[in-house]
């Protein structure tokens, strides 16, 4: 009996450690957020700005590594939310206000708190709301595209001018757009419903390799474009269904039995998807 019982709790020792691969990642992306800030105080924006970028990586892989491992809790969920807020919301929020929206005085502080405190409230709907409303679709702009956003605009305005902007009436409005379509009821696509096992056409991976070309070819460049397209999609989506509908369809029905407890931890924790 005595090497049964000691074979069964070096597995549960084994499972308990396997939880902490998705926390581990989490930690991973907020420790991005917090070096951010660090490099902000620095005054090394483009540094601060590509932690931010690398904090999104690490949010992308915690919840396809909590359903690879089955390791998901509610836990793993509340803590995800935290770190985003600090990561995607706080960290940008400071970063942009630093950067070049202090010249603007108290509108400034004014509009980088709105893009900080709309973060906050599109977690706190999409906590609520990720096995309803926004179980196919995302409502509002997810916070680490609009952290995306930011990043890349400061990566880019350092490499096509090599200096710091000064009352940028341009970046001042799209921080404000940015806090707007985050709260906002826009429809995002998500990519939660993408059967990454399913087959693909040959030519989709050379579709595939052709944007990693793309972006290779000027990063400082295609990434912002690739995020502004992002964030344009939602808003000329509702259009288009709008001209053709006269509104926009509704989102698939909630199934009737409701989702396992790890099947809501991994919907919650998955990233750009990203809230």
């Amino acid at each position: 009996m005595r090497p049964l019982k000691r074979r069964i709790s070096r597995r549960e020792g084994v499972k308990k450690g396997v939880y902490l691969l998705p926390n581990l990642c989490t930690t991973a992306s907020l420790f991005c957020g917090f070096f951010s800030v660090i490099k902000v105080l620095h005054g090394e924006f483009v540094t601060a700005s590509w932690a931010i970028l690398l904090a999104g990586v690490f949010d992308m892989f915690d919840g396809r590594l909590a359903r690879l491992t089955r390791g998901g809790s509610q836990f793993g969920v509340e803590y995800d939310s935290l770190v985003d807020l600090a990561s995607f919301g706080l960290a940008p929020g400071i970063l942009i206000y630093t950067w070049a929206l202090h010249h603007f005085s108290r509108l400034g502080w004014i509009v980088s708190f709105l893009f900080f405190a709309c973060g906050a409230l599109r977690l706190a709907r999409y906590n609520v709301q990720a096995d309803s409303v926004e179980y196919k679709y995302f409502q509002g702009l997810p916070i680490p595209m609009s952290a995306y956003v930011l990043a890349t605009a400061v990566i880019f305005y350092d490499g096509q001018y090599g200096m710091l902007p000064v009352r940028n009436h341009w970046i001042l409005l799209l921080t404000f757009l940015l806090a707007l379509l985050m709260v906002s009821t826009v429809r995002y696509q998500s990519t939660k419903q993408w059967d990454l096992k399913s087959r693909l056409s040959f030519f989709a991976l050379v579709g595939a390799a052709g944007v990693i070309a793309v972006i290779a070819w000027e990063p400082t460049i295609m990434m912002l474009l690739a995020s502004l397209a992002y964030v344009a999609s939602g808003p000329l989506e509702e259009l288009y269904w709008w001209l053709r509908q006269g509104k926009r369809p509704e989102n698939i029905p909630v199934p009737k039995q409701p989702r396992s407890s790890l099947s809501l931890v991994a919907t919650k924790q998955s990233t750009v998807d990203q809230k």
